[in-house]
């Protein structure tokens, strides 16, 4: 079983040593499942358990149990070679779209100048007979452009100000790569989503100590899990189900028959720690339509007109098709091309305009969800009398539970026998300090 990525990556963030409740806040997940992970991360990577007197157990891993997966399974080192494979591939992937309208507009130009050369010829014996073939010319594409292939483009020197260097601006991606964002795009700048949210979600409830009510919640909610309706006032709480599941949760009803949400599992903690930063609501991002510079989208669309029309041009040339049977060669591969030709054509620019009225209805919903949520996070910091009341009586259940070394009564670091000798002796200490107390 390969352990949870999520979970080892908030192991290491909360240095090593963690409860269930410290791993499900971190990373937003459920508590069962990060409970399963932990077990299994520590089964396989030489992890330690700490059980307290209180009977919360504290997971202990090595700071190298990445090393020690590593070494023991070879799925893992299958997987990290994979990785890197695939960002190889993906680049080429990449780049290819802009090669491609590269080599059309190049073969259509080509084509073009032969069938043009061939008809002056056919009119002009003169030009047959002294010039003993076709005059080939040389076609250039512009200064330098090979460049552009190179995968390591972000090693070229590059100007930039000190601006750009404190703000941390990535380089520009290249020509190539720019030709695949204008067709595509760069991804959905909200694919991590629901785990920022669950994040999000896991910290309130952590900084809240472990009692929370709905109002702190549905700022992050939007039909989580099922289609639950948005949470505004006077609704029914429903919506925080899928809270209560993930985390344990159970609510609990104040003598005015308000709800709070309890997380037991959440109060308990490795060590403390200072309430973390969250934001006033769960906001997505919009889609950009493309990242790439603006001469370059105008030099991606100037591109893709060039080759469009090249395509219609030559499709009138090749029309009655004996240019391609006298010629042959080139001229008839393009030809027997060149639907796709055109097709290929007309896609790289029809794509990008459906595209583009694509994000514009796109942002439309986010804006619209942003919104939502923003409204339920200004209710939460413009509280009326009943939810202050509500606020208050969570904090009856605010409690945190940390777990020190201190307070162990078991750890698989050491030998049974020598710690069932120190909690004896530990047992002992105990009743000879409370009857001394009797005593006096």
């Amino acid at each position: 079983m390969i352990p949870n990525p999520e979970i080892m990556q908030a192991v290491e963030r909360l240095d090593y040593r963690v409860t269930v409740g410290d791993i499900a806040s971190q990373a937003g997940l459920n508590v069962t499942v990060a409970q399963q992970g932990l077990l299994a991360l520590a089964s396989e990577a030489g992890g330690h358990l700490q059980v307290a007197e209180s009977g919360e157990v504290v997971y202990l891993f090595p700071q190298n149990f990445r090393t020690v997966l590593r070494n023991k399974s070879l799925r893992l080192q299958l997987q990290e070679w994979w990785s890197k494979v695939w960002k190889v591939l993906f680049y080429l992937i990449r780049i290819s779209f802009g090669i491609v309208l590269l080599a059309s507009i190049a073969l259509i130009a080509i084509t073009i100048f032969f069938i043009v050369m061939a008809a002056n010829s056919s009119r002009d014996d003169n030009d047959r007979d002294s010039g003993g073939g076709i005059f080939l010319p040389n076609i250039w594409f512009g200064p330098d452009i090979f460049w552009i292939f190179s995968p390591n483009y972000n090693d070229r020197p590059q100007r930039y100000d000190r601006r750009s260097a404190r703000s941390g601006d990535k380089p520009k991606m290249n020509f190539l790569e720019a030709m695949f964002s204008f067709l595509f795009g760069d991804g959905n700048p909200n694919a991590n989503l629901e785990e920022r949210r669950w994040q999000a979600i896991g910290t309130v409830i952590r900084n809240e100590r472990g009692a929370v009510v709905a109002e702190q919640i549905a700022p992050y909610l939007d039909q989580v899990g099922q289609e639950f309706s948005r949470p505004y006032a006077d609704q029914n709480e429903e919506y925080m189900l899928p809270v209560l599941t993930r985390f344990n949760g159970q609510p609990e009803v104040s003598p005015e028959g308000e709800i709070v949400y309890h997380f037991p599992e959440l109060q308990a903690t490795a060590a403390q720690t200072r309430p973390q930063p969250v934001s006033a609501y769960l906001q997505e991002q919009p889609w950009r339509f493309s990242q790439a510079g603006s001469g370059q989208l105008i030099l991606a669309v100037g591109l893709g007109g060039v080759n469009l029309i090249g395509a219609l041009v030559l499709g009138s040339l090749l029309a009655d098709g004996t240019a391609a049977a006298q010629l042959g060669g080139l001229v008839a591969f393009a030809q027997s091309i060149y639907w796709v030709l055109l097709g290929y054509g007309t896609a790289f620019l029809a794509l990008p305009l459906l595209r583009y009225f694509w994000v514009q209805w796109r942002n439309g919903k986010i804006n619209a969800r942003n919104e939502a949520r923003q409204q339920q996070a200004m209710q939460l910091n413009q509280a009326d009398a009943k939810l202050q009341g509500k606020l208050a009586y969570a904090q009856q259940f605010a409690a945190e539970t940390v777990i020190g070394t201190g307070d162990l009564a078991y750890t698989t670091e050491r030998d049974l026998l020598e710690q069932d000798v120190e909690q004896t002796s530990k047992i002992d200490a105990e009743w000879q300090r409370r009857l001394e107390q009797g005593q006096n």
